[in-house]
């Protein structure tokens, strides 16, 4: 241990140094240079690069969680404070989450929509339940509104659609964007909070024309509805957007994220640390 911490410090101090403070000699630190690393040692060193890898092939979005499930995928056997450790040894750490922003405000003239869902977010079979609700990024042109759709099944994103505006046609278009892709079967339950917009005329009209039920969590209850927060929770931590991007550029790296990595390779854990697209195909 002595000399694997001389050989990790000897770019800071000289190793004469090192030595005469560890109480070991330099012949010895040397000869320790040239025996063959032992089996443990290289195994430490293959797992810091699959760690390194996984971590940057994720651009820093996994944490240990996420890290250990890939590895176990690949049928690497090592475990998930192992892999926390490894982490921690190479300053590796995970985008930290936002906090909490309030996006929709509840019109207080609408007629509420029942809680069918009443927080039980474990839905048996995909197209049964969706979820909505909308988030926000700053660019240099002004904020950018992002609506998504997520069947509770999967958390797939099913539908999304942004804009400049945070209005009624925005819901709609989301809505629509799912609608399109995943052509329901009657029965569907569409969920959201009691923002103005899911409340508009509009979008309880274009949920009518396709026979799909609404449904509202509680005012003021942020946990009705909290698998969308929380998915509106990691596209913001992990997509870490600087505020000097223009619109578009916000638009093509939520498409990027949403389509090419979160519903395909993202592993999720609620569902067993597989993604989205995964879960489904297994069922």
């Amino acid at each position: 241990m002595r000399f694997q911490f001389i050989e990790a410090e000897k770019a800071n101090h000289s190793v004469a140094l090192l030595c005469r403070v560890l109480q070991v000699t330099r012949a010895g630190f040397y000869a320790h240079l040239k025996r063959p690393a032992s089996a443990r040692t290289r195994r430490e060193r293959e797992l810091k690069a699959m760690v390194r890898q996984v971590f940057q092939d994720h651009r820093g979005r996994y944490g240990s969680p996420r890290i250990h499930a890939e590895l176990k995928a690949q049928d690497e056997p090592v475990s998930r404070r192992r892999v926390a450790r490894l982490m921690r040894a190479q300053g590796l750490v995970s985008r930290p989450r936002p906090r909490f922003v309030v996006t929709t405000k509840a019109d207080a003239a609408s007629k509420p929509a029942p809680n069918l869902v009443a927080r039980n977010f474990c839905v048996a079979e995909p197209n049964r339940v969706w979820s909505g609700d909308i988030t926000y990024f700053p660019t240099r042109e002004g904020w950018l509104y992002l609506a998504v759709m997520l069947d509770l099944y999967s958390r797939r994103v099913v539908g999304w659609a942004t804009s400049e505006s945070i209005d009624h046609e925005l819901v709609c278009s989301a809505f629509q964007s799912a609608i399109a892709q995943r052509s329901p079967k009657p029965g569907l339950i569409a969920h959201s909070d009691r923002g103005s917009q899911y409340t508009s005329y509009a979008y309880q009209t274009r949920l009518a024309a396709v026979g799909v039920s609404n449904e509202a969590g509680a005012r003021g209850e942020c946990w009705d509805n909290a698998v969308v927060e929380s998915f509106n929770g990691s596209i913001k931590r992990e997509l870490a957007l600087k505020p000097t991007v223009s619109r578009s550029e916000a638009h093509a790296a939520i498409f990027e994220y949403i389509e090419a990595y979160y519903n395909s390779k993202r592993r999720h854990s609620t569902l067993d640390y597989l993604s989205p697209a995964e879960y489904e195909s297994r069922a």
